[in-house]
C-alpha cells in the first residue's frame, strides 16, 4: 500500500512518499522535485506540470495557472472578479453560479470547473508518485490553507475524487509543517511537563499563515492560527511588474499591459529578479531581448528601492503574528522557537520583521519548500494501516467560529447557539439535544462574517426528518450529533429520537433523563443540551415546541422520588434521516460524470503520447542512420546502396514535416518498418564485424584448452588416469572437427566482402563454444572417484571408538558378526 503526501500550492506542487523507513520527496520526469501547478489544453491533448509551464507564453489563452483560490467560489465573488483582469485565460459563469474556466480543447470551446482543473493537476501528481513508487497510488493526504472555508474544502475533496484519489485527510499547511517538525524530535517534554511552544510562519506565493503549536512527547496541539489570505510572494512580484511597466512606458513608449505575452514574460523576469535581490544588496540588471515590437529593454533594481516599493506589504506582516500571539495567551518567554517556511520568507526584510516581533532569531531547520509535503506524507503514514509509525496525536483548531440556528415554533422566533468557537479543537463532535414534535431545520453559518475571507458566511442547512411527538403527546427528545471532521468540514453526522416506553421491555437502551439545569433564562421555555464527545456534558439554551421544561423536570423529579409507585420509563433510540441542503459541493451525478470525463481525457493523452512516440521513433531513426552512414556504417554498405538509402531517408524526413505531420500511429510504424528493412542489415554487419574476432578468440582458447587435456592424458597424467581411452578419443575427435570448422569459417569470411552478409554469425560461434563445453567439458572435468580405504580391528581399538556389533565366542570373547563391516559412527 502506498503512502503519499501532496502539497498543492498556488504556484508549485510537491509530492512526498513514505518508504525505506523515512520520508522522501520524489522528482518528476524532468528530475525536478517541484511540479508547476499549471495545466495547458491543446487541440489533441493536455500538458500538465513542467510541460504546461513551457506553454505559458506560447499558448497563454489555454494555459491555466493560479486557480487554487477559485475553489468553492462563485463567479460573482469579489475576489474572482479582481483576479479576472490579471489572468491571460478567460473565466466564465457556470449554471450554478460558480466559476468556470474557458479554454479551447480538442478544437472546441470548453468550460471546465475549478474541481476539474485541479483534478487534472492531481492526476499528474498521482502519475508522478506511481512512477516513483512503482505501484498504484490511491490513498493520500492533501494540504490546504488553514483559512479555507467549508465550501473550499469540499471543492478540494471533489477534485481528489475526480483524480481517482482517496483523500484520508485535508490537513492545514501549518499543521503539516508542525507535524514534520515534531515527529522526529526526541527531546520533547513528556505530557506531564510544560509543553514546548513553537511558532510556524508560512509565507508562500499567495498567502501568509501563522500557527502557534504546543508540543509534548507524542502529540501536538495547535493553540492559535492567524493569516492574511492575500499577502504572499506574488504581491512583491506585482510591485516590480507595476514599476517596470511604468518605466518602459516612459523610456521605450511601450504599453506592456496591452500585450499579454509581454506581460507574462515580465512577470517571469521580475520573479527571478526578486529571488536574486534576496541574496544580493547591490544593483541588479533586468534585460529582456525582443520584449515587444522587436525592442530590447533593460533596467536596474536594488534591494533598498525594492523594499521602499513594497512598504505597504511589509507593514502587513506583523498583523497575523500579533493576532496569533494574542490568541495563544503566551508570553514571549514561552516561545521556544520561530520556524519559517515558504518561498517568500527568504526575503530579508520579512525575516527581519518576524525576528523583531518575537525578539528571537528565526529558525530554518525545515526545508522551506518541501516541509508541507513531508508533513502530509507523515500524516498519511499515521492514518494508513500498512505503516507502523510512532504514535503522534494531532489536535488542530477551527479557524472561524460556527453557529447553528433553528426555528422556534413556540415563540415564532429563532434560536441559535455557537457550537464551535474560534480556535476550538478539531476534529471534534458535539451532541445537541432538542425537544421537538415535528421535523426541523438546522442552519449552519460562520459567526463573524467580517472576519471571513469569503463573501458568504452560510455553510448549509440540515433537515432532521421523521420527528414525531411521544405517544402521550409530549415533545420528543432528539439528539443531534454535529461534527467538524478530520478535513475541517462541518456536518450533522447523525440524529436520533429518544422514544419513551412504559413497562417491562428487553433489549432496549435505558437512559435516565438528565435533570433540568440552568433555567435562569426567562425567555427560553426549555433547553438544548450540548454534549462534547469525550468531555463532560455541557448544557446551553434550546427549545421545546410544547410544555415548559420546568414542568417536565418537576414531573421527572416526582417520578424519581415516587420510587416503585410508577412503572419504570425505558427508552429506545431511533435513527432519523438527515437531508443536507444548500451545501456547496458537486452533486453525485455531476461528480460521476467528471470522473468519467477525466478517464476519457487520460486515455486521449495516452493515445497522443503513443502517436508522438511512434512519430519521434521515425524521426530519430532517420537522423541516427543518416549520421552513421557517413561514419561507422560507411564501410559496411556499397556506395550505390548508400546513395539509395540516403535518398530514402531524405524523402522520409520531408514527408514527416509535410503530409506526415499528422498521421495515424500505424502509418508511422509502417514507415519505420520500411526503413529498418534497409537499415538493420547494415547495423547487423557492423555489430557482427565488431564482435566476431572476440568470439573466434574465445573459441580458439577453448580448443587449446581441450587439446592440452588430450596431450596430458596421452602422457599418462595421474589426474586423468580414471578416464577411459574411448572418452578421451571422442574428445580428441570433436576438438579436431571443431578446429576444422573454425578454420573453414575464418577462411570463408576472409574471402567475403565486408559489405555482404557474414558467412558465420557470432551466435553460431557462441553455440559452438557451448557445444564444445558440453561434449569435452563433461569428460575433462569428470571428478576422480574416491578410493575406499580398508580398516582393521586394531586400528579401531586404537581409535577407542565404537565398532560394528560383535558376538561372543565360546570363551566369552567378542567376535565380529559374520558379514558385518567395521565403521566409525559420527
Amino acid at each position: 500500500m502506498s503512502v503519499v503526501g501532496i502539497d498543492v500550492g498556488f504556484q508549485n506542487c510537491y509530492i512526498a512518499v513514505a518508504r525505506s523507513g523515512g520520508i522522501e520527496t520524489v522528482a518528476n520526469e524532468y528530475s525536478d522535485r517541484c511540479t508547476p501547478a499549471c495545466v495547458s489544453l491543446a487541440s489533441k491533448n493536455r500538458m500538465i506540470g513542467n510541460a504546461a509551464k513551457s506553454q505559458v507564453i506560447t499558448n497563454f489563452k489555454n494555459t491555466v495557472h493560479g486557480f487554487k483560490k477559485f475553489h468553492g467560489r462563485a463567479f460573482d465573488d469579489p475576489f474572482v472578479q479582481s483576479e479576472k483582469s490579471k489572468l491571460p485565460y478567460s473565466l466564465d459563469k457556470l449554471a450554478n453560479g460558480s466559476t468556470g474556466i474557458k479554454v479551447r480543447y480538442l478544437d472546441e470551446e470548453k468550460v471546465f470547473t475549478v474541481e476539474q482543473i485541479s483534478g487534472m493537476l492531481l492526476t499528474k501528481l498521482k502519475e508522478t508518485s506511481e512512477s516513483a513508487l512503482k505501484k498504484p497510488v490511491v490513498d493520500c493526504v492533501v494540504s490546504v490553507p488553514s483559512f479555507f472555508t467549508d465550501a473550499e474544502r469540499r471543492s478540494v475533496l471533489d477534485a481528489t475524487q475526480i483524480a481517482g484519489l482517496n483523500c484520508l485527510r485535508l490537513i492545514n499547511d501549518t499543521t503539516a509543517v508542525a507535524l514534520a517538525y515534531g515527529i522526529y524530535k526526541q527531546d520533547l517534554p513528556v505530557p506531564e511537563e510544560k509543553p514546548r511552544n513553537v511558532v510556524f510562519v508560512d509565507m508562500g506565493h499567495s498567502s501568509f499563515q501563522v500557527s502557534i503549536t504546543a508540543f509534548n512527547k507524542g502529540k501536538l496541539k495547535v493553540l492559535a492560527t492567524a493569516f492574511d489570505p492575500y499577502l504572499g510572494g506574488r504581491n512583491f512580484d506585482e510591485a516590480l511588474v507595476d514599476y517596470f511597466c511604468e518605466e518602459f512606458k516612459t523610456k521605450y513608449k511601450l504599453n506592456v499591459r496591452d500585450n499579454p505575452r509581454a506581460l507574462l514574460r515580465l512577470h517571469q523576469e521580475c520573479e527571478k529578479l526578486k529571488k536574486l535581490m534576496s541574496a544580493n544588496s547591490s544593483d541588479l540588471p533586468l534585460n529582456i531581448e525582443c520584449f515587444m515590437n522587436d525592442i530590447d529593454v533593460s533596467s536596474r533594481m536594488n534591494r533598498t528601492h525594492f523594499e521602499e516599493m513594497c512598504a505597504q506589504y511589509l507593514m502587513r506582516v506583523e498583523t497575523p503574528l500579533k493576532t496569533a500571539f494574542e490568541q495563544s495567551k503566551l508570553s514571549r518567554d514561552d516561545i521556544y522557537a520561530v520556524e519559517i517556511v515558504g518561498g517568500a520568507t527568504r526575503i530579508p526584510s520579512i525575516k527581519e520583521r518576524i525576528t523583531k516581533y518575537f525578539c528571537k532569531d528565526v529558525s530554518t531547520t525545515l526545508n522551506a519548500d518541501e516541509a508541507v509535503a513531508r508533513g502530509c506524507a507523515l500524516q498519511c503514514a499515521i492514518l494508513s494501516p500498512a505503516f507502523k509509525v510512532r504514535e503522534f496525536s494531532i489536535t488542530d483548531v477551527v479557524p472561524f467560529p460556527i453557529t447553528l440556528r433553528w426555528k422556534s415554533s413556540t415563540e415564532d422566533g429563532v434560536g441559535e447557539c455557537e457550537v464551535f468557537g474560534k480556535n476550538h479543537a478539531a476534529p471534534f463532535s458535539k451532541v445537541i439535544t432538542f425537544h421537538k414534535k415535528e421535523p426541523f431545520d438546522l442552519e449552519a453559518f460562520y459567526s463573524n462574517p467580517q472576519e471571513l475571507p469569503y463573501p458568504d458566511h452560510r455553510i448549509g442547512c440540515f433537515s432532521v426528518q421523521n420527528v414525531v411527538p411521544q405517544p402521550d403527546g409530549d415533545s420528543s427528545k432528539v439528539k443531534v450529533k454535529v461534527r467538524v471532521n478530520i478535513h475541517g468540514i462541518l456536518s450533522v453526522s447523525s440524529a436520533s429520537l429518544i422514544e419513551k416506553l412504559k413497562g417491562e421491555a428487553e433489549d432496549m437502551q435505558i437512559e435516565s433523563e438528565p435533570p433540568a439545569q440552568n433555567e435562569g433564562r426567562a425567555e427560553e421555555q426549555s433547553k438544548m443540551q450540548v454534549e462534547q464527545e469525550g468531555q463532560h456534558q455541557a448544557e446551553g439554551p434550546s427549545e421545546d415546541s410544547s410544555s415548559s421544561t420546568k414542568e417536565g423536570a418537576a414531573a421527572e423529579k416526582q417520578d424519581a422520588t415516587a420510587g416503585g409507585s410508577k412503572p419504570k420509563i425505558k427508552v429506545k433510540s431511533i435513527d432519523l434521516p438527515i437531508v443536507a441542503n444548500n451545501i456547496r459541493q458537486l452533486d453525485g451525478d455531476v461528480l460521476t460524470n467528471f470522473v468519467e470525463y477525466e478517464r476519457q481525457m487520460i486515455c486521449q493523452d495516452k493515445l497522443v503520447k503513443e502517436l508522438n512516440d511512434a512519430k519521434n521513433a521515425v524521426e530519430e531513426y532517420v537522423y541516427d542512420l543518416r549520421e552513421k552512414l557517413c561514419g561507422i556504417y560507411q564501410k559496411y554498405i556499397t556506395e550505390e546502396d548508400s546513395n539509395r538509402l540516403t535518398l530514402m531517408l531524405e524523402d522520409t524526413e520531408n514527408w514527416l514535416y509535410e503530409e506526415g505531420e499528422d498521421q495515424p500511429k500505424n502509418v508511422y510504424e509502417e514507415k519505420l518498418g520500411a526503413l529498418k528493412i534497409f537499415g538493420e542489415p547494415i547495423q547487423e554487419r557492423h555489430r557482427e564485424s565488431e564482435e566476431r574476432p572476440r568470439a573466434f578468440e574465445e573459441l580458439g582458447k577453448k580448443l587449446q584448452l581441450y587439446m592440452k587435456f588430450v596431450d596430458s592424458y596421452k602422457q599418462k597424467d595421474e589426474r586423468f588416469s580414471h578416464l577411459s581411452p574411448e572418452d578421451v578419443s571422442a574428445v580428441e575427435k570433436f576438438v579436431t572437427e571443431s578446429m576444422g570448422w573454425m578454420n573453414n569459417k575464418i577462411n570463408a569470411q576472409s574471402r567475403t566482402a565486408i559489405t555482404q552478409d557474414p558467412v558465420v554469425k557470432v551466435a553460431e560461434i557462441i553455440a559452438k563454444i557451448q557445444e564444445l563445453d558440453d561434449v569435452c567439458g563433461s569428460v575433462a572435468n569428470r571428478p576422480k572417484p574416491v578410493a575406499e580405504e580398508p580398516s582393521d580391528v586394531g586400528d579401531q581399538a586404537a581409535h577407542n571408538g565404537p565398532t560394528a556389533r560383535q558376538e561372543p565366542d565360546g570363551k566369552g570373547n567378542q567376535q565380529p558378526k559374520p558379514g558385518a563391516k567395521h565403521m566409525e559412527l559420527d
